[in-house]
C-alpha cells in the first residue's frame, strides 16, 4: 500500500505585508512539501473585512513568487466559503456544543487577569454566558457571537513534529472560544463570519491537509482545533510549529516591523538568498 500523499498549505492573511517571520514559516512549509514530493496549497485567509486589502493579496502573491515558493493553483479565498463554514457551525449548533455569547469587548477585557502573552491568543473566557447544560438548537440567534464549550479539566494532547509532546488543559490554558461572529450590519444577507478556529478546521479537512506548518504562537489554537475536529468528526492532521523569529531585543517579528517586510527588503536590494540567510541568522 502506498503512503498517503503529502498535502501542505500556506495560509497568509492579507492584513499587511509579508515579513521575515512569514518567509521563515512559509519556506519551511515549501521545503516540507518538496521533500515529500507532495502538494502545497495557497489559502487566502481574508475573513477580516475591515483589514483585508487587495493590495496585500497582490503583494503576498508577488513576494512568495519572488522568494521562490511555488504552490499548486488555484489559490482559494476564505471570504468565498461562508456557506461551508456556516454548514459546519450549524452541525455544532445542532449537537449543543456551542452557545450564544452576548459579552462585549469591554466585558472580555475585564476577564484578562494577567498580562497578555506575546501572541494573538484570546483571553480565557470566564463562562459568563455559558448555560448550565448543553442544549441543541436549529436556530441562530441574531446579534450575538457563539462560543464552543470546552471540556473543562481535560488535557488536549498532541505531538508536534518540531516541538515534541504538547498538552493544554481546557478551562485553564484556554477557555470557551469563539466559533461564529455576529453580523456587523443589518443586511439580511449578512449572516456573520466564522472565527479563525472554525474556518481553519473546515478548510484543512476539505483540502485533505496532512501537515500544518505554522508558528509556535498558534500552539493553543491547535488544542482548540483538535476539539473542533473531534466534534465535527474530522481527521486531525500532523502539526509542525516553527519557532518565531525575534529581533535583537527578543521581540517577536510582526507586521508592524515594516523595515523587515519582504517588500522593503527587496526595495533595498536584497535577493531571495539574502532574505533566507537573514532568516537563518534570526533563527540562531
Amino acid at each position: 500500500m502506498s503512503a498517503e500523499p503529502y498535502i501542505g498549505r500556506l495560509a497568509p492573511s492579507p492584513t499587511g505585508l509579508l515579513h521575515l517571520g512569514h518567509a521563515a514559516t512559509f519556506w519551511t512549509a515549501f521545503v516540507h512539501a518538496r521533500q515529500h514530493k507532495g502538494t502545497l496549497l495557497l489559502r487566502n485567509e481574508d475573513l477580516d473585512p475591515q483589514r483585508s486589502r487587495q493590495e496585500y493579496i497582490d503583494a503576498m502573491i508577488e513576494d512568495l513568487h519572488w522568494l521562490g515558493i511555488a504552490w499548486t493553483p488555484p489559490m482559494f479565498a476564505q471570504s468565498q466559503r461562508t456557506a461551508q463554514y456556516r454548514a459546519a457551525f450549524e452541525r455544532l449548533l445542532a449537537t449543543g456544543t456551542v452557545y450564544p455569547c452576548t459579552c462585549s469587548r469591554r466585558d472580555l477585557a475585564r476577564m484578562i487577569q494577567a498580562p497578555h502573552e506575546e501572541s494573538d491568543d484570546e483571553p480565557v473566557y470566564d463562562g459568563h454566558c455559558r448555560p448550565i447544560a448543553e442544549a441543541s438548537s436549529d436556530t441562530l440567534e441574531p446579534g450575538v457571537n457563539y462560543r464552543f464549550r470546552v471540556p473543562d479539566g481535560e488535557t488536549i494532547r498532541f505531538t508536534d513534529r518540531n516541538l515534541g509532546a504538547q498538552g493544554f488543559i481546557a478551562g485553564i490554558d484556554f477557555g470557551d472560544f469563539l466559533v461564529w461572529r455576529k453580523a456587523l450590519t443589518t443586511d439580511p444577507a449578512d449572516v456573520g463570519l466564522p472565527s479563525y478556529q472554525l474556518a481553519c478546521v473546515v478548510d484543512d479537512a476539505e483540502t485533505n491537509i496532512t501537515e500544518v506548518v505554522r508558528g509556535e504562537d498558534l500552539l493553543k489554537s491547535t488544542a482548540r482545533q483538535i476539539l473542533l475536529q473531534r466534534a465535527l468528526g474530522m481527521r486531525t492532521p500532523a502539526y509542525f510549529h516553527a519557532h518565531l523569529l525575534r529581533d535583537e531585543h527578543g521581540t517577536r517579528l510582526a507586521k508592524r516591523h515594516d523595515a523587515l517586510a519582504l517588500r522593503t527588503l527587496r526595495e533595498h536590494g536584497l535577493t531571495p538568498a539574502d532574505v533566507l540567510a537573514k532568516v537563518a541568522r534570526f533563527q540562531r
